[in-house]
């Protein structure tokens, strides 16, 4: 399988994964303190990608001995990523969170010419206008729910922004890290420091009340971690960034699509969506410009 496909599917898989995201933590911080959840998230992400480690590639903890500056600032914009995106859910719904925080691929796909110099060619240029102009079909209605809500609605939705902007600053450092170091060796400096940073904020007694269907949320949202951004990390290494982002932004739509069987359902664990044939033209679009940005060039 050549790179480039590779980088595709690793992207895929992040985007899946991180499509079932939002709801699961929706869900999880109605029983459990969001900094609490952004914790064990690493926790159980950094225990399994440990383990993983201790029998492909010992040798790849040397890099906890000494970690590249740009790694250490990756795995603080990581950290914050996650407090803001998860703190940003904690006040709005999750199709909102997921509107919000695709602030950071898009980002990353101007990243990708300006400081990659990636070539922004014919059909690319034609995918991201028809991606953009799906977008806004597809957020109509969040985005007005947006300017209707109140100011707490409002807040989270700031929060998410800034957690996307520390995410956009984490891809574009791991994009050049990768080049000299493998991706697990430092997803387990991204997963360690960030669960070190957070320990004097995490309750831990509420942790010990929980029953077992709690604790296998939130070892799905750490399992979620681990999967998503060891994904991440390769289709950062296969493929050119403005690609990675493309393919990455369609994760909202299996939110959407997600939400909208819970709304039609009418179940009471998470909150209700806004939904309309709008939206659907748009994930059409959207999904339409992306398949022309992640194209294969015959001529590369």
């Amino acid at each position: 399988m050549q790179n480039h496909t590779k980088g595709i599917i690793y992207a895929a898989i992040t985007a899946f994964f991180w499509g079932f995201l939002a709801i699961a933590l929706k869900v999880a911080v109605r029983e459990v303190a969001p900094v609490t959840v952004v914790w064990i998230r690493f926790v159980v992400a950094f225990i399994m990608l440990s383990g993983w480690q201790s029998f492909k590639s010992p040798a790849s903890f040397r890099i906890l001995i000494k970690p590249p500056v740009l790694l250490i600032l990756a795995a603080l914009a990581l950290s914050w990523n996650y407090m803001g995106y998860m703190l940003g859910i904690h006040h709005t719904t999750p199709s909102n969170a997921q509107l919000f925080i695709q602030t950071g691929p898009l980002i990353l796909a101007i990243a990708g010419f300006l400081i990659f110099k990636e070539k922004l060619l014919r059909n690319q240029i034609i995918g991201f206008s028809i991606a953009l102009l799906g977008f806004s079909f597809f957020y109509r209605d969040q985005l007005q729910a947006f300017f209707e809500s109140a100011d707490t609605y409002q807040l989270g939705i700031l929060l998410t922004i800034s957690g996307a902007l520390a995410w956009s600053v984490y891809a574009i450092l791991q994009k050049k890290l990768v080049r000299t170091f493998s991706v697990d060796s430092l997803n387990l400096v991204l997963f360690g420091l960030p669960a070190l940073l957070y320990i004097p904020f995490v309750e831990f007694r509420p942790l010990l009340e929980l029953s077992w269907s709690w604790w296998l949320l939130l070892v799905f949202l750490g399992a979620n971690t681990f999967i998503a951004y060891t994904c991440l990390g390769k289709a950062l290494k296969y493929a050119e960034a403005n690609k990675v982002s493309i393919i990455i932004i369609l994760n909202p739509m299996i939110t959407f699509i997600t939400m909208g069987i819970l709304t039609e359902l009418n179940v009471s664990w998470v909150e209700h969506e806004r939904f309309s044939a709008i939206t659907i033209v748009g994930a059409a679009l959207v999904f339409l410009g992306a398949v022309l940005v992640a194209r294969k060039n015959k001529s590369r």
